[in-house]
């Protein structure tokens, strides 16, 4: 198997558990805070350093740097899906108990 399947893998697998896994803390948000930064750096030292790109690509078993980019983005945008998709059923639970609230103030108390 080729290094960079056992990376693309690897992130795959890490979404996968990150779909089923509460993520409402402070740690989540600060490795996804050092996820963004990395990116980011990766994107300057890439648009900097185009061979690099090329060179590292080759180094993890992929044959032109383009590709790895692609695959990169790939595993990003289905990381981005995740993130999307688990804020959005929490805020369908928040409105939902919010609904539920405000019909119960708004009912009153029961007549006799």
């Amino acid at each position: 198997m080729v290094l960079i399947q056992i990376v693309l893998l690897a992130a795959l697998a890490t979404i996968t558990v990150a779909l089923v896994r509460s993520t409402a803390d402070a740690r989540h948000q600060a490795v996804r805070r050092l996820l963004i930064g990395l990116l980011g750096v990766l994107a300057v030292v890439s648009v900097l350093w185009p061979t690099g790109l090329t060179w590292l690509a080759e180094l993890v078993g992929v044959g032109r740097g383009t590709d790895l980019l692609l695959y990169g983005t790939v595993v990003a945008f289905l990381g981005f899906i995740v993130n999307s998709y688990r804020r959005s059923r929490e805020l369908e639970s928040r409105i939902a108990e919010l609904t539920r609230r405000l019909a119960l103030d708004e009912a009153g108390p029961p007549r006799p």
